[in-house]
């Protein structure tokens, strides 16, 4: 058994892949294509890149309706399908809320009360025209602007791991930042799956839990990172695009589905969620694994179904399925 390992820097992070089989070299060469493909949606998708198909609609869209390639245009609507299944919960028109926040290329600020609303009338996926015959994206208002830093990634390492698929592979583990990743197969013949594992927030040298993935994608989000502190509490990059503030309160949200791409929106959409949104998404997703962690003070309440059971020193578990 031969293993290649690849890297690429992309998306404003690392990928990483493994690769297991017989043939290093046509191993290596199945990697190398999957990673260039994450290269190409890259300059395609990034909202920073001012060439990129996605600064064309945020350019244009409120002018005339822009015509894009049958490959946005379905990730677009796949992005509508979301925001109705996650009730506006996850939102790619987020940007102008990201904007009025500081969190597009800063660390965040707060924002007056009326740029705030300002913001929040400019955001909302219901605003935004698909055309399906022609392939045209318009927006309703000017202002309005598409951020997929939320599907992004993983639409590109679903792509990825679906390229591997092409090229014959049965073994290969694809990660970006190890917040989002792909599993095909099993690291070898009789294994379960790639075992992954999702660290406590409270503490960073303890695991939540731990589980497997075979053929399986896994997405992991949390609103820590850009952040900014306002007297004594911390405000996140993580937006509640139907409210227009930061999200409080959610800790991590991870999510296990056979789509990489569905993985990164719910768990964003998770961390704005409330318990009965939670169940509602975890019903209207054939086969999604949840698992979302809620920080009060020191104490984390968790909502589970499908994950193996949590490891916390301090644990308020209300459903652990």
């Amino acid at each position: 058994m031969q293993t290649v390992r690849l890297a690429l820097n992309a998306m404003a992070t690392r990928f990483e892949l493994v690769i297991h089989g017989e043939d290093a070299v046509l191993l290596r060469a199945a990697g190398e294509e999957a990673l260039s493909e994450i290269k190409r949606l890259d300059e395609r998708l990034s909202f920073y890149n001012p060439t990129s198909e996605i600064s064309h609609i945020n350019d244009n869209a409120s002018k005339y309706p822009v015509q894009v390639t049958p490959e946005l245009y379905s990730l677009l609507k796949m992005a509508s399908d979301l925001y109705d299944k996650t009730e506006g919960a996850f939102d790619v028109t987020v940007g102008p809320l990201m904007r009025c926040w500081g969190f597009v290329r800063g660390s965040g600020a707060w924002p007056k009360e009326s740029a705030r609303e300002e913001a929040l009338e400019k955001t909302g996926m219901d605003q935004v025209l698909l055309d399906e015959e022609e392939y045209t994206v318009a927006f309703k208002q000017d202002g309005m602007a598409i951020d997929l830093g939320a599907i992004g990634k993983g639409y590109a390492i679903q792509e990825a791991a679906d390229l591997l698929r092409e090229c014959g592979i049965i073994s290969a583990l694809l990660h970006g930042g190890t917040s989002t990743m792909a599993a095909i197969g099993t690291p070898s013949p009789g294994d379960e799956g790639w075992t992954i594992g999702v660290i406590d927030p409270l503490d960073e040298s303890n695991m939540l839990t731990s589980t497997t993935i075979c053929d399986e994608a896994f997405s992991v989000s949390a609103p820590h990172g850009k952040a900014f502190k306002k007297g004594d509490q911390i405000w996140g990059h993580v937006i509640d695009p139907r409210v227009g503030y930061p999200v409080q309160g959610a800790a991590v949200a991870a999510v296990i589905h056979s789509s990489a791409t569905v993985c990164d929106a719910v768990s964003t959409a998770l961390l704005a969620a409330n318990r009965t949104e939670i169940d509602q998404m975890a019903q209207k997703f054939q086969d999604i694994r949840i698992l979302c962690a809620y920080s009060d003070g020191n104490e984390l309440n968790f909502v589970s179904n499908g994950f193996n059971s949590v490891n916390s020193t301090i644990l308020n578990d209300e459903k652990n399925g």
